[in-house]
């Protein structure tokens, strides 16, 4: 069962070097229509060089909100979005430019990237599942989401990361 988290402003602390950064944000998504439109708000806001860190355990939304992204920011709800388990990543060609779709899940750390293209990805928006093999390479200023499997489709998201946009992620 999801914990319903009622909308309200933000609540901000300082970082280590003294800047304010925003608390994350949690969202209560009861279905796929849910996860779509969050992922629709992300795909509006995100630019060149920006970083989606999808975390959560096997089945949580990770590819599904991943699919919704590229299908909004190529404004194509037909979109082919294979899931990159196989091949490692997929890439798709955005208005806004490139944009990569990594799943990590089969990597055994970071020094492998370098053959998949990171850093060449990095000049467009990379979408990444199991971020947490990124070790060192983890992009600053990305946007953290973390999901949660409820009952059915329903989910749980924490956001954390984008400070100037993360409060234009809420519903």
């Amino acid at each position: 069962m999801l914990i319903r988290v009622p909308a309200a402003p933000p609540l901000w602390r300082r970082g280590a070097a003294g800047q304010i950064r925003a608390m994350p944000l949690l969202l209560d998504l009861p279905d796929l229509a849910a996860t779509e439109a969050l992922a629709a708000r992300a795909a509006r806001l995100a630019r060149p060089g920006d970083a989606l860190l999808l975390e959560g355990p096997l089945g949580a939304g990770k590819s599904a909100f991943a699919r919704a992204f590229l299908r909004a920011a190529t404004a194509d709800p037909a979109l082919e979005v294979p899931s990159p388990s196989f091949t490692l990543v997929q890439s798709y060609d955005l208005p806004a430019g490139p944009a990569h779709h990594f799943d990590l899940y089969r990597l055994s750390g970071p020094d492998e990237l370098a053959e998949l293209g990171w850093d060449e990805a990095r000049n467009g928006i990379v979408l990444v599942e199991w971020p947490q093999r990124l070790e060192h390479l983890t992009p600053r200023g990305a946007l953290h989401l973390l999901l949660t499997p409820g009952e059915g489709d329903a989910r749980a998201a924490c956001l954390s990361g984008w400070d100037a946009r993360l409060e234009a992620l809420r519903p």
